[in-house]
């Protein structure tokens, strides 16, 4: 039997999932077992700033607890690389729920020249330099006095967000690959040590002009395609292939049921962006919910080794969410006894 998560409010989007009763023998008595999934902390803040490197002006969105300075927080960082032509601002409300579940998100606006018409006024559009840019941006942020994070960001932990376009770079940056023909790139790079998992919204690394789909090797670093099976932008059967190509565990790929290519923003089809023609059927609030859930919480599973989290993506989830259905590969571990 499937057992289904309990959602409380979509206002609220928070999930708290009870798994049923696990027999235990404990002087021949059962216990029952309650795993809490949803995020660590109530509340996130955000502000902005500009990335010294680039010049791009970013969103940071944190967690908030009311010891936040006291010392014992250590924030992983996220990076959001946005969608092609989609403003920073219609992420805002995927963002702060992922840093709710214990990041600090960064989600610039990259601004470079359209490939289509390199004369034209530069656009929104993503690139693997903004992996190096953003790191030595958190690193002082980090360090400077008046930051809101000072001293709370884990700047050795980096994992990648990202939608649509953005996806693609963020897959092809951790291939360790410099794709100058799909435009991902404009200069040479080198996938960072610091770069240890990605969850990619809507993408998919392929080159359209032939057809082809570009092997992934990702050296064990973590992958998850989300994937709305109403996508009219980013077909589902192109998340299949590049989940297909990448090369090693761990990796997951999450189906979203009612979902369309902008089910992660906060509104359908935003303002400049590619229209998706294909309206979703599934509530705007309960899919930001669960993208960032997944998202999360596969982070987690994958930066921070958290039990909890690799649980939900590796054997709970699945049967928790009424909305998804997931293949998921994890990394075997040595048995003990061998």
């Amino acid at each position: 039997m499937k057992i289904k998560a309990i959602f409380t409010s979509a206002k609220r989007i928070a999930i708290i999932s009870t798994i049923a009763a696990l027999a235990v023998a404990l002087g021949g008595k059962t216990s029952a077992t309650t795993i809490d999934y949803s995020p660590q902390f109530k509340e996130a803040a955000r502000y902005s700033t500009t990335i010294s490197a680039n010049n791009d002006v970013a969103d940071i969105y944190y967690p908030k607890p009311s010891d936040l300075n006291s010392g014992k927080y250590s924030f992983p960082i996220a990076l959001l690389l946005q969608g092609a032509l989609v403003d920073k601002s219609f992420y805002s409300d995927y963002a702060s729920l992922v840093a709710r579940y214990g990041f600090v998100v960064v989600v610039p606006n990259h601004f470079r020249p359209l490939p289509v018409n390199p004369s034209a006024s530069p656009s929104l559009l993503s690139e693997t330099s903004q992996i190096a840019a953003v790191l030595e941006q958190m690193a002082i942020e980090n360090t400077k006095p008046t930051s809101p994070i000072v001293s709370v960001v884990d700047t050795q932990r980096l994992g990648l967000l990202g939608h649509s376009f953005g996806g693609a770079v963020g897959l092809s940056a951790i291939a360790n690959q410099c794709l100058r023909e799909l435009f991902l790139c404009r200069e040479p790079f080198t996938r960072p040590k610091e770069l240890l998992a990605g969850a990619f919204f809507g993408a998919n690394l392929r080159n359209p002009s032939i057809n082809e789909f570009v092997p992934i090797s990702n050296d064990n670093i973590a992958v998850a395609l989300i994937q709305g099976d109403l996508d009219g932008v980013a077909l589902p059967e192109r998340a299949k292939r590049t989940f297909d190509n990448i090369q090693t565990a761990p990796k997951a790929a999450i189906a979203l049921q009612g979902a369309n290519h902008f089910a992660i923003t906060n509104v359908n089809n935003p303002p400049g962006a590619q229209p998706d023609g294909n309206n979703p059927t599934l509530d705007r609030a309960v899919g930001i919910e669960t993208i960032a859930r997944w998202s999360a919480l596969f982070l987690r599973a994958n930066m921070l080794e958290d039990r909890v989290a690799s649980d939900y993506i590796y054997s709970q989830g699945d049967a928790l969410d009424p909305n998804v259905s997931v293949t998921s590969l994890r990394v075997k571990k040595p048995s003990s006894l061998e």
